[in-house]
């Protein structure tokens, strides 16, 4: 997330600790309880928060294996190429999305990319199912990425007396927490609430092709559905649901509109999204389709492990990038042959 980096690049924390913090703290960490709605957003949250971001043996973990992996991946990488290691390898601008951009972590997907109702009286798409995430981070796909190394061995020693080999080497003694940097000091509310008011700022792609979505005809319409990692704000709060007029909040752009925080679990659990199904399937009987399975539905995420569980239960996934999230919108188009992009912006990235 953008305001991650912005907080990380601010007080000048290693690049991607806050992620990695937070994902490794999984699946009882206090974000992701916040985000199942197990505990309030208060100051016990704020404390807890902290302290996952303050895990030594996390921390350990960050220096030892994932930074490490890191390190090796830009030594093999085009070292002219700006960006992270996704980007490094697969997010090169001006190329076409490629299957890491698609959220293909999973096993090859079975079924179409959409589908016709065999009722002839809803001849619309089944669904495009459009879910924007508010979690955070990408450990399976950042952690997944082999590196290959090349080493060689010492030669050996050779006298004019005799010849020996050389003494391997002795292995390199094990990183320490005494040995490692000192822990970032970060505020975990002030970041908190750095993320939650960059979250809410529209999407300069995603969210003019959701108003695009909802404007076609009733006929060709797809059902729009969000499936999203959510949090409750306190009572009163300005971003509390319950504050907002219904025509400003961001569920009156879906048909549905499932939140982590009030369904008591959050994605990638399989449970979720097979909630998110059934309340599909509901809804397209009650317009007088034959019902939505998974392989009619077209997942979006920005995170890999939530676009592995909805590959696994026979979506089609679209990987959104932040930064080029105009490429979802695009692979959108073809799957829902519905136009997404004005004329400006399909001249200036297409």
């Amino acid at each position: 997330m953008e305001a991650i980096e912005t907080y990380e690049n601010k007080h000048n924390i290693p690049h991607d600790w806050i992620n990695y913090a937070i994902s490794k703290s999984a699946p009882n960490g206090f974000w992701q309880r916040l985000e199942r709605g197990e505990i309030k957003m208060d100051k016990d949250f704020f404390n807890g928060f902290n302290a996952d971001l303050r895990n030594e043996k996390i921390w350990k973990d960050y220096h030892t294996s994932f930074r490490n992996s890191k390190e090796k991946l830009k030594d093999v990488a085009n070292p002219t190429q700006l960006g992270d290691h996704v980007s490094l390898k697969a997010e090169a601008a001006d190329t076409k999305p490629t299957d890491q951009d698609r959220g293909s972590q999973g096993p090859p997907l079975s079924g179409s990319t959409a589908s016709e109702s065999k009722d002839p009286s809803a001849d619309r798409p089944s669904l495009s199912k459009l879910a924007k995430d508010t979690t955070i981070g990408d450990p399976v796909s950042i952690e997944s990425e082999e590196v290959a190394e090349s080493s060689s061995n010492d030669s050996s020693s050779v006298s004019k007396q005799s010849t020996a080999s050389s003494s391997p080497s002795p292995p390199q003694a094990t990183s320490t927490l005494e040995s490692l940097p000192p822990l970032p000091d970060i505020d975990g509310e002030s970041l908190f609430w750095s993320m939650m008011e960059h979250s809410r700022k529209p999407d300069p792609y995603i969210f003019p092709a959701l108003l695009r979505l909802g404007k076609t005809s009733p006929k060709e319409r797809p059902i729009v559905a969000a499936l999203s990692n959510t949090v409750i704000f306190p009572p009163g709060h300005p971003y509390n649901r319950l504050s907002e007029p219904p025509e400003s909040s961001p569920r009156s752009h879906f048909d549905i509109f499932i939140a982590s925080a009030e369904a008591g679990m959050r994605k990638p659990n399989p449970d979720i999204y097979k909630l998110a199904l059934r309340e599909l399937d509901k809804l397209d009987k009650e317009k007088g389709g034959s019902g939505i399975k998974a392989e009619d539905c077209v997942f979006l995420d920005d995170i890999g492990e939530n676009l592995k569980t909805a590959k696994d239960m026979g979506m089609k996934t679209i990987k959104v990038v932040l930064g080029k999230t105009w490429r979802a919108v695009k692979e959108l188009e073809q799957a829902t042959g519905a136009e997404l992009m004005d004329d400006k912006t399909r001249r200036s990235k297409l």
